[in-house]
This record gives structure tokens, C-alpha cells and sequence, in this order.
């Protein structure tokens, strides 16, 4: 499954190294994860390691692809 998830403002590079499995991209002042997750567990995972980073998730979303 595909996944997109939108955090308010604009991450660091270093910070988007946290998230290794996903590619990520800046737009009108949000960062735009992206990627393939595997599954429930990691989804949550990812979710879970925005929150302790501080991120402020906007929306998540899955997408057709």
C-alpha cells in the first residue's frame, strides 16, 4: 500500500533521514511523506516516530499506486 503523509512545515534533510523507507518532498510550507508500507505495524510505526520527533501530522492518507 501506498502512503502519504503531510506534517506541517519544512523538514530538515537530516530530519527526513529519520524516515529511511520513505521519500519525501516540500510544498507550500508542509512536508509530504511518501511511500510503500507494508503493513499495519509499520504504518503505525511511522506515525509513532512522528510524534516523538514532534511532528505535526496534518494528514494521512493512502493512495492508489
Amino acid at each position: 500500500m501506498r502512503y502519504e503523509i503531510r506534517v506541517d512545515g519544512m523538514m530538515s534533510d537530516t530530519l527526513a533521514k529519520a524516515f529511511p523507507e520513505l521519500d519525501h518532498v516540500v510544498m507550500s510550507g508542509q512536508t509530504v511523506l511518501y511511500g510503500f508500507v507494508v503493513d499495519e505495524a509499520q504504518l503505525y510505526g511511522l506515525l509513532a516516530r512522528c510524534q516523538s520527533l514532534g511532528l505535526h501530522v496534518l494528514e494521512m492518507r493512502q493512495v492508489p499506486g
